[in-house]
């Protein structure tokens, strides 16, 4: 029998150690067999379908049974009035093997979402949930849900000696139950979501939800084979960046969401259309927020239950491989949420985030950031990354807010942040989580994308980590989309005064695998839309935001823009709408899509425009000088050097004629694109569709066209 303190203590849900109280035990005696059972007066042991009454003990609920003479353990089941009989959760052994803690303390267990949080599983042939949790500095930690009436007396858990790992197996349970976790810290009792939890409550509901993460069947395995043969670097890359929840909405249904299936229907469909080579999903990761859009990210292991079920995200997935479309999402471990329900205090300290202010306050969010020193902390956000890509397929990941993990003084003013052992303001232990994370990611899944939101001068973010890189494939170009949008933000007239805005980008556009960005964070908070942006009357808005996108697709760089752009929305974008897709019934709209479509179809079709995009070899100016004209040339080329293409951009509202540039080739050079083309809503100003080379030097160069300049107005001209 066990000690009345001991009972005290399994009574008051503070007992570290409950299997070493409930449960069947071995005695000189017999076989003694406990349980607790709150508020409960009767409760019996069925062994062999015969019932055994059990003593009660405490008249809190504590119960024990003794099986004289009996001296090796059997199996039973226990009994309550009025329920059916259960396996007793204290009879099962642990499961997670000393070999998984160790790796897991080691922080280079990198599938642990497959041993911590809730899993289906059968144990002695007996169906349930294993739970575990990473809870070190509590006191105790129950697992609460209906099936105990949310009572953490019920199924406090087994603390693995010295590891922190808090784990039970509850017989009977299935898919769908919901529970948290609920932790005995050192001064506070919390209600804590799972951090490993796989599927979560619709907001404003917070409890997890058991899930078999592994029942879909994909479809595609020929598109991951074949991802791992590709190198994207060289291939052509058109993403286009999407906000599931506002992309487009049902407003007769009460302006809600579409589903993960209908989406993979409609959005799969019109991307397609487009000719863009990749969606990019801002953050599905389940968060509290709608308006933090995702960002404000909670489960690091669950997809948001706004739009639909696990395995029909994997099926939207799935249908953009087998459409040849990949998939990128947002992904963010520079910074989480205060929610008491979240990751913040944890277990009653500061466990995934620093102690110190100054290390754990992200100034600008008013969230906290993560100790990447930390083996456990490094490991869980490891593994998230893996998750994503290994259960849900995703082609590659954009990590938000790279700059603010690098730099320890990061929004801070002087006294607001502490050096770094060497002095410095790097942040050393997050640079070798990122560089760590880029390794894994190409290590265990080659030809996904890693993508760095990074704003600043930090050399190398898309070089190898062996040549002392970060290790990112690509790198967004933020430096490009201010000055691009600042320069086309002006009027055409005052241009020729900010032509190094044009310029400039292209001094270091091959320090860095580059992504060119027209992003969300563009056209939302007063920034309006890139449509709105424009200067000029209707018919020069379009123009410039056509020029704008041509001049984006012409530029070395992948390209990646957001959702609405492509049609020009008027609105800057509202996360609680739809998209104006009504605007598509009025011609200029309309027009512009389709220039943005023919723009996908070009980059895909010219090897000039993507397999020299990060070398200087597939660049060449012919003029860049006429800034008093607002009037750029230059040559995009291809890995074979007599495979190029000429560009010319004028930015001003006044057409050009007899414009001479010069040519590498005596050739006829046909007009593949020109940006002021009347079936893009241009005044259908140009060159008959084609321009012979002549005998005049011009720009350094044997031969030269005599063009006429649209408007407004982009060409692009192919050598026959």
């Amino acid at each position: 029998m066990p000690s009345k303190e001991e009972i005290s203590l399994i009574v008051k849900a503070e007992h570290s150690k409950p299997f070493k109280v409930l449960g069947p035990h071995r005695t000189p005696k017999g076989i003694s067999i406990r349980a607790f059972f709150p508020g409960r007066s009767n409760a019996w042991v069925i062994k062999k379908k015969k019932k055994f009454p059990m003593s009660l003990l405490h008249p809190d609920g504590f119960f024990e049974a003794f099986f004289e003479k009996e001296k090796e353990l059997f199996p039973y089941m226990l009994m309550l009035k009025d329920k059916k009989p259960f396996y007793d959760p204290y009879s099962f052994p642990r499961l997670l093997t000393d070999y998984d803690i160790h790796l897991m303390a080691e922080g280079t267990h990198y599938k642990n979402y497959e041993k911590l949080g809730a899993h289906i599983r059968k144990v002695n042939g007996i169906s349930g949930v294993h739970f575990s949790l990473w809870a070190p500095n509590a006191r105790r930690v129950s697992v609460v849900g209906d099936f105990n009436n949310w009572d953490g007396r019920a199924h406090p858990m087994l603390l693995r000696k010295n590891t922190g790992i808090w784990e039970i197996f509850i017989p009977g349970l299935s898919e769908g139950t919901l529970y948290k976790y609920e932790l005995l810290g050192k001064r506070y009792l919390s209600l804590k979501t799972d951090p490993y939890g796989f599927y979560s409550e619709l907001r404003p509901n917070t409890a997890s939800v058991v899930w078999d993460i592994n029942k879909y069947t994909w479809n595609d395995h020929e598109w991951i084979n074949g991802r791992g043969k590709r190198n994207e670097l060289e291939s052509p890359i058109a993403i286009y960046e999407v906000h599931p929840g506002s992309w487009m909405r049902v407003p007769e249904e009460g302006n809600r969401f579409l589903t993960y299936r209908e989406l993979a229907g409609s959005l799969v469909r019109y991307v397609g259309e487009m000719g863009f080579t990749h969606i990019e999903l801002l953050p599905l990761t389940e968060h509290p927020l709608d308006e933090s859009w995702g960002y404000q990210t909670i489960g690091y292991f669950s997809a948001t239950s706004r739009f639909g079920k696990p395995e029909e995200l994997m099926y939207f997935i799935d249908c953009c491989h087998q459409n040849g479309i990949g998939v990128l999402m947002d992904w963010v471990p520079a910074h989480f949420p205060k929610d008491s329900h979240g990751l913040a205090f944890f277990d009653g300290t500061f466990l995934y985030e620093h102690e110190d202010p100054k290390l754990r306050e992200h100034p600008d969010w008013g969230t906290h950031i993560f100790n990447y020193g930390r083996n456990e902390v490094a490991n869980f956000l490891l593994t998230s990354a893996l998750f994503w890509l290994d259960k849900y397929h995703l082609d590659g990941l954009r990590v938000d807010a790279v700059a603010s993990m690098l730099y320890l003084d990061y929004s801070r003013g002087t006294g607001q942040w502490i050096p770094n052992i060497y002095g410095g303001n790097e942040n050393v232990e997050a640079i070798a989580f990122v560089r760590r994370f880029n390794e894994l990611c190409h290590e265990y899944h080659p030809g996904v994308l890693t993508i760095a939101e990074e704003s600043t001068a930090w050399q190398m973010v898309s070089r190898p980590t062996y040549l002392g890189g970060l290790g990112f494939s690509l790198k967004w170009n933020m430096g490009w989309m201010h000055d691009m949008l600042i320069y086309f933000g002006r009027d055409p007239v005052h241009r020729k005064y900010h032509h190094n805005n044009l310029t400039f980008g292209l001094l270091y556009a091959f320090h860095e695998n580059f992504v060119l960005v027209l992003s969300h964070d563009e056209v939302v908070h007063g920034k309006r839309s890139l449509l709105d942006k424009m200067p000029g009357d209707l018919w020069q808005k379009f123009a410039n935001l056509r020029l704008l996108f041509g001049y984006m697709y012409a530029h070395p760089g992948k390209k990646m823009l957001f959702m609405g752009g492509e049609f020009g929305q008027w609105w800057e974008w509202d996360s609680s709408s739809s998209l104006q897709w009504h605007l598509l019934q009025y011609e200029p709209h309309r027009r512009l899509q389709r220039f943005v479509r023919d723009l996908n179809r070009l980059l895909k079709g010219e090897p000039s425009l993507y397999e020299l995009d990060f070398h200087w070899r597939g660049f060449q100016w012919i003029d860049f000088s006429d800034s008093e004209s607002s009037v750029v040339s230059f040559m995009r080329k291809a890995k074979d050097p007599e495979d190029f293409l000429v560009f010319v951009f004028n930015f001003t509202s006044v057409p050009r004629h007899n414009y001479r540039i010069g040519v590498p080739r005596k050739v006829i050079y046909r007009e593949i694109l020109n940006s002021d083309s009347e079936i893009y809503f241009g005044s259908n100003l140009g060159n008959g569709g084609w321009v012979p080379a002549e005998d005049v030097p011009s720009s350094g160069m044997p031969y030269s066209l005599n063009l006429t300049l649209p408007p407004l107005g982009m060409i692009a001209l192919k050598p026959q």
